[in-house]
């Protein structure tokens, strides 16, 4: 598998009354990373005529994060596309090293023309997948 790395840190408006990120930041930087690893590997073409949506998420909080605090975002897929979904992995990991949230999402390939779900070829899935 193919791993994507981005570090990202906490600012005062990710933080939430408890006094860290929010849950609802992290599943916008799952967003932002997947994202971010489509941009990187796929070429333009692909890029302008495809688009992935989320259509499940699986989430484990295993730590917190607090402003100025930087985490690490590593994301693959490990396993083959089903038709126009696949899974994709994501662990966000902090400064001390230790797991602060891990997740496992569901993502579906759009063709922006249509508006509908495709099939994922495999020329799109060799971009995450070790051959």
């Amino acid at each position: 598998m193919k791993r994507f790395t981005r570090q990202i840190t906490a600012r005062p408006e990710h933080i939430d009354v408890l006094g860290h990120v929010n849950n609802a930041v992290w599943v916008q930087w799952i967003q932002d990373v997947a994202v971010a690893h489509w941009e990187a590997v796929a070429p333009a073409e692909f890029v302008e005529r495809y688009f992935w949506v989320i259509t499940r998420h699986e989430i484990d909080y295993r730590g917190n994060v607090q402003a100025g605090q930087t985490v690490t975002a590593e994301t693959w897929v490990e396993d083959a596309p089903r038709g126009a979904r696949f899974d994709r992995l994501m662990r966000f990991t902090g400064e001390d090293g230790s797991v602060k949230v891990e997740a496992r999402t569901t993502w579906a390939m759009i063709d922006r023309a249509s508006g509908r779900l495709c099939r994922i070829r495999d020329d799109i899935a060799g971009l995450f997948l070790e051959r």
